[in-house]
């Protein structure tokens, strides 16, 4: 059984790791080479895009791959959408990996907006100026330039290619955090508001342990519907067991 991991997550490589040696079983893990040093997962990796649905569905034919699983972020709505379409006309067996979201608790203060877009207006609104911490990723951050009021505290793996606003400070860094290290850096820059992606997981979620603790606003962007009819599961464990069952 040939599987093609489209990866770039910690599920994914949890599940490249169990797959990997399986009797019977070949993996293959597709990063979409967008961050420098990656960690990459145990096994045969590729990295780069497949050129859109047609280069995917080329690829699942020419490397006679049995089973696709989408591992992506689960913000990578085109991605999931390209997989479920190449393994439509591929006849290939399609499964879902995603880490469910994070929830509110007691003492949050969320604002849920649908993207972007719309965080950059909410921040935009909120009163100060203050210091508003954006945990977004580097990839929509022109939404913000023209806010001259507030400061941004803009965190990245890799450096910010797009329009800033004036007032900004970037710090390269990734996960997994800590409460006292989130705790100090958003005490540190006197954070007002808290702009990220619900993508769930516990590497980055103590930001938002300490945002209740503080009582900051969190402006909290829900993540894209997934393609429907797509079997999914929310661990590694869960894809085997599925696999072994021939789910799919």
């Amino acid at each position: 059984m040939r599987v093609l991991i489209l990866g770039g997550t910690a599920e994914a490589r949890a599940l490249a790791d169990a797959l990997h040696g399986r009797d019977g079983c070949q993996v293959i893990s597709s990063l979409a080479g967008r961050i420098s040093r990656p960690t990459l997962p145990r096994g045969e990796v590729r990295v780069g895009g497949f050129g859109g649905v047609d280069g995917l569905v080329g690829y699942l034919r020419a490397a006679a791959v049995d089973v696709l699983v989408d591992a992506t972020h689960p913000f990578a709505a085109i991605m999931s959408e390209h997989a479920a379409q190449a393994a439509a006309v591929t006849g290939t067996r399609l499964l879902a990996l995603r880490r469910p979201g994070w929830s509110a608790r007691t003492g949050d203060r969320w604002l849920h907006v649908p993207d972007i877009t719309q965080a950059a207006r909410a921040a935009a609104g909120l009163p100060g100026p203050g210091c508003v911490f954006v945990t977004t990723g580097r990839r929509g951050l022109d939404a913000y330039a023209d806010d001259s009021r507030h400061g941004y505290l803009i965190r990245t793996v890799d450096p910010p290619t797009e329009a800033l606003p004036a007032r900004h400070t970037v710090v390269l860094d990734r996960g997994p955090y800590t409460v006292e290290g989130e705790t100090a850096l958003m005490t540190g820059h006197g954070v007002i508001a808290l702009v990220t992606k619900n993508s769930g997981g516990p590497l980055t979620a103590a930001k938002l342990t300490v945002a209740r603790h503080l009582s900051i606003p969190v402006i909290m962007i829900d993540p894209p519907v997934p393609p429907a009819g797509v079997r999914w599961a929310a661990t590694a464990a869960e894809i085997v067991s599925l696999l072994d069952n021939g789910a799919g």
